[in-house]
């Protein structure tokens, strides 16, 4: 029992750390003066279409330690999700579908922000506050809904406001980021299932 509560309190004493470490180094660009200029190189980085492919796959490091309620490991997924962005160099060349969905995206990021914007804007942390929260509960199958329908609104925004072209763009690392989550989820499942199911009786030996 004095084990388990030691480690939830280490647990709590990591996310709080992890995200005292975020604010500094946020505080720290913004005091230096260098927050355009790092966006402006994190932007190049972003057209590196791998960043893309391996977005998706953090659902699954999320989930895991949702599921084990570690609350700094869930913290540190969230940071390194958005920090994935730049994690690749930037492309020498790019595809003009990709430079065109990107551009859209950039002038819906920096355009005016009404209401209906930030409500949708909220849709981002509730989404992974609700996949967390049905995971800790131990929900995987409604975890699995859940996580179908994120990147299903994701290429639906994608399709409204990019177009056709955006929502093309997208399309392929979506799918097949969905792919391996759904994969590996279910197999999670099935040896869930399997692993707690009764053994059958064994025959009497004669």
């Amino acid at each position: 029992m004095e084990q388990k509560a030691m480690v939830k309190r280490t647990d709590l004493i990591l996310s709080v750390g992890i995200l005292v470490l975020v604010l500094l180094a946020l505080a720290l660009m913004v005091a230096t003066g260098s927050t355009g200029e790092l966006v402006a190189w994190a932007w190049e980085r972003h057209h590196n279409v791998l960043s893309w492919y391996i977005r998706p796959l953090f659902f699954l490091p999320f989930c895991y330690f949702a599921y084990k309620r570690s609350l700094s490991g869930m913290i540190l997924t969230l940071v390194a999700l958005a920090t994935s962005m730049f994690w690749f160099p930037a492309p020498e060349r790019s595809d003009p579908m990709t430079l065109e969905f990107l551009a859209v995206e950039r002038e819906y990021l920096t355009g005016d922000w009404t209401l209906a914007k930030a409500l949708m804007a909220l849709l981002v942390p509730l989404s992974f506050a609700a996949l967390g929260f049905v995971f800790w509960k131990r929900s995987i199958v409604y975890g699995l809904v859940l996580i179908n329908a994120i990147v299903l609104v994701k290429l639906v925004w994608s399709f409204y406001f990019g177009e056709e072209s955006g929502g093309l763009t997208l399309l392929p690392s979506a799918l097949a980021g969905l792919a391996v989550c759904d994969a590996v989820i279910v197999y999670v499942v099935h040896r869930i299932r399997k692993g707690s199911s009764p053994e059958p009786p064994r025959k009497a030996s004669h």
